[in-house]
């Protein structure tokens, strides 16, 4: 059972985690805290922590597209390798020890925060595309989704970057394409975890309920707002995730 209290909190880290996550990516940093301390079983916390956010990749989704930030015919291809790429990373982290990811991608988004940062000019507009959608499908769409079920942390900010740099998109538009990258990667995740029952789906909708309404009241923000909004709360993100990241790699005492 839960409490009133408990149902509360669960919706409101659902609403401000889909505010959040929409924007810059990084929502897990608060709704797996919550999960942690509510759920005893921390493979239960991972899989509720699937079904939550996927209520806010698929609201995002679903208003980008009718704001024509985001064309499905084009995205498809990049959606199913995502979700395939997902569902092989989700495998393979069952099998192999992802300690060694968990001390180079602190690196890697330090990296991407200094990139960003250094250049101001980065997903202002569009630009011209530097490879072909179909390389990039089968190279990023599918990599990074093997990389958000094998591990998970940075999946959107190296997803948002990927499309500035590889097809030329703007921050605004990125974002976009992001969420829906997410939404699939999301769902083969927790396809696997529901298969498995590991999942609490009580806590689960009711932070999916606060998930719907925050991710769409921030894809609002995005289509109104525009890159000058998204960009610092990008980068302020980045720099969280890596932050978290650098103390549990380093620094966190080992059991």
């Amino acid at each position: 059972m839960i409490e009133g209290w408990q149902t509360a909190v669960l919706f409101l880290t659902g609403l401000t985690a889909g505010f959040v996550d929409t924007l810059a990516g990084g929502g897990g940093l608060i709704t797996l805290p919550v999960l942690l301390n509510l759920c005893p079983n921390p493979v239960i916390a991972l899989g509720t922590n699937k079904l939550q956010s996927t209520f806010g990749s698929t609201s995002a989704t679903f208003h980008f597209a009718r704001a024509g930030m985001l064309n499905y015919r084009e995205v498809r291809r990049a959606w199913l390798l995502a979700f395939l790429g997902s569902l092989c990373g989700t495998f393979l982290v069952q099998h192999f020890n992802p300690g060694l990811l968990k001390h180079i991608v602190p690196v890697l988004l330090f990296a991407v925060a200094i990139f960003v940062w250094v250049r101001p000019q980065l997903g202002e507009q569009d630009i011209h595309p530097r490879i072909s959608r179909a390389k990039f499908d089968f190279v990023f769409a599918f990599g990074i989704g093997l990389y958000d079920g094998f591990l998970g942390p940075g999946t959107g900010t190296f997803l948002a970057l990927a499309f500035m740099l590889g097809l030329g998109f703007n921050l605004t538009r990125a974002t976009a394409n992001t969420k829906a990258l997410n939404w699939a990667s999301n769902i083969a995740s927790l396809l696997l975890f529901l298969l498995a029952q590991k999942v609490w789906l009580a806590a689960g909708l009711i932070m999916g309920a606060g998930q719907w309404i925050g991710a769409r009241a921030a894809s609002r923000m995005v289509v109104t707002r525009g890159t000058k909004f998204i960009r610092p709360v990008f980068l302020t993100v980045v720099v969280l995730i890596t932050l978290k990241m650098i103390y549990q790699a380093y620094l966190q005492p080992r059991p």
